[in-house]
C-alpha cells in the first residue's frame, strides 16, 4: 500500500529546546568547556550606561561569528539566517523558538 507524507504543520508540541540538540553536539561540547562570561569584563567600557538603544548580548554577537567560522558559513547574512533555523545554534546562543534572533547588520 502506498502511504503519503504526512503534512501535519500546523500542530503545536510543547518541547524544550534542551531536548532538540544532541548530548554529543560539537556546540554543547564548547558550552561546556568555554566561561564565555570573561567577554563581559573586556567590552564593558564600550557601553553606555545611560543613553542609546538596548544592545544584544556581547557574548550572543561572539558565539555568532564563532558558528560562522566553525561551520564554514559563507557572511553574516547567511549565519544570521542559519541561527534563525538551527535548533542547535538558537539552543547555544540562549534563544528560545519563538524569540528574534540578532540582525546580520547588527553583528
Amino acid at each position: 500500500m502506498l502511504e503519503r507524507g504526512k503534512m501535519d504543520r500546523n500542530v503545536i508540541e510543547m518541547v524544550g529546546i534542551d531536548s532538540l540538540v544532541p548530548e554529543e553536539h560539537l556546540l554543547r561540547k564548547i558550552d561546556k568547556a568555554v566561561d564565555f562570561s570573561r567577554l563581559y569584563e573586556m567590552v564593558e567600557p564600550l557601553y553606555s550606561e545611560d543613553n542609546g538603544r538596548p544592545s544584544v548580548d556581547p557574548v550572543v554577537l561572539f558565539k555568532m561569528v564563532l558558528i560562522q567560522h566553525l561551520y564554514g558559513l559563507p557572511s553574516l547574512r547567511r549565519t544570521a539566517e542559519e541561527v534563525g533555523l538551527n535548533m542547535a545554534y538558537r539552543w547555544f546562543l540562549g534563544y528560545t523558538l519563538q524569540e528574534e534572533t540578532p540582525h546580520f547588520s547588527t553583528v
